[in-house]
């Protein structure tokens, strides 16, 4: 493998980091130590949580590397710090009767355990509707009033800006968002797809999206995007589009395909992943935003469907096995997860499949 070639992918990675600490405070976060946690969730092909699973029940690589996990007991019982993030902008007016009445099932989410709500309400830009209460019946009431906004949904900038009112909550609450929003970004401005990939990828936040249908412009609109990769590697990197050889001329797709083979196994592996992850954060946001972290993601049209969904998780969260590891290769960059279920194929297991690991991350 070329050193050069090596050189150029890991500032390919590591540039959406640095990045990020040059934007807006919403998107400023570095990994705070380097243990991993890897939310996994167990069920019956008939959709029945599994219990009673040890951590020799799994088996975990990073890159392809294995690892020696841990897992983490009574989870349950730990405090919890939510934020629930909620599109009042564009398609989203049209829902925000959805919202109302749901007091009794975000008790059922929540559990009986510690716990502190922040409501946050989204359109162009996010904002801070409810500060972080252990009042779950304030939270609600919140939800019950809100205001239609503009015709933004700027789904990316308001989970970067969950996320940094999450890092402000005591580490010893585990923390989780709650998305209702449509399925595709229309209008962040402060987070771009790279900045939400890190952000995403290198938080202990489990999240949990509800989505209804973006319109048929949005999608349209999106789709465009595709034949048009953004943020290319370096100039006159293997990566690049400026001083890249003749022969990919009109065919960026090709040359990465041809500059990812050139790769080691690992950094392969993860360069994939980065590419298939960032384009499917923009394909559907808020599905792969829960994808991402191990959370569910769910569709709904109307107050009934949201209200089973919402029950669903709420039978879901208390039940997720949590392991945790320390990286043996803490190279910076997107890494991939591959959990697997050791000697049970009857059943069905998700859970998170990237992590990112800072440049220079702080103790």
């Amino acid at each position: 493998m070329r050193p050069a070639l090596t050189l150029a992918l890991l500032l390919c990675l590591a540039a959406p980091a640095l990045r990020a600490q040059q934007s807006t405070g919403t998107t400023t976060l570095t990994v705070r130590s380097n243990l991993v946690e890897v939310p996994a969730l167990v069920t019956t092909k008939s959709g029945q949580v599994v219990f009673a699973l040890t951590a020799d029940d799994f088996t975990l690589s990073d890159n392809g590397a294995p690892q020696h996990i841990h897992l983490v007991p009574d989870t349950d019982s730990q405090p919890l710090a939510l934020a629930i993030a909620v599109e009042i902008g564009g398609a989203g007016a049209r829902h925000l009767a959805d919202y109302r009445q749901l007091g009794p099932i975000l008790d059922a989410i929540i559990g009986n355990v510690p716990h502190r709500v922040a409501v946050i309400a989204f359109d162009s830009t996010p904002s801070l509707i409810l500060p972080f209460t252990p009042d779950t019946d304030e939270a609600s009431r919140q939800l019950n009033h809100l205001a239609a906004g503009d015709q933004g949904a700027s789904i990316l900038d308001a989970i970067a800006f969950a996320v940094h009112q999450l890092s402000t909550q005591p580490t010893s609450y585990r923390r989780a968002v709650l998305l209702l929003s449509e399925t595709i970004d229309q209008g962040s401005t402060s987070t771009t797809l790279n900045d939400a990939l890190r952000l995403i990828s290198n938080t202990n936040t489990a999240m949990y999206s509800f989505g209804f249908s973006s319109t048929r412009s949005a999608v349209s609109h999106e789709a465009s995007k595709f034949s048009r990769p953004d943020e290319p590697g370096p100039p006159h990197g293997c990566f690049a589009r400026q001083g890249a050889d003749p022969e990919y001329k009109g065919h960026y797709d090709k040359q990465m395909l041809d500059c990812i083979s050139d790769l080691a196994p690992p950094l392969r592996l993860a360069t994939m992943a980065f590419l298939t992850a960032r384009d499917s954060l923009r394909k559907n946001t808020a599905e792969s935003i829960a994808h991402l972290t191990g959370g569910e993601f769910f569709r709904f049209h109307d107050p009934r469907t949201l209200q089973r969904a919402l029950i669903a998780v709420s039978h879901d969260v208390p039940n997720y096995y949590v392991l945790s590891f320390t990286p043996t290769t803490p190279t910076p960059g997107l890494h991939v997860l591959n959990l697997k279920l050791n000697d049970h194929p009857d059943l069905r297991l998700q859970s998170r499949s990237e992590y990112w690991i800072d440049p220079n991350p702080t103790p």
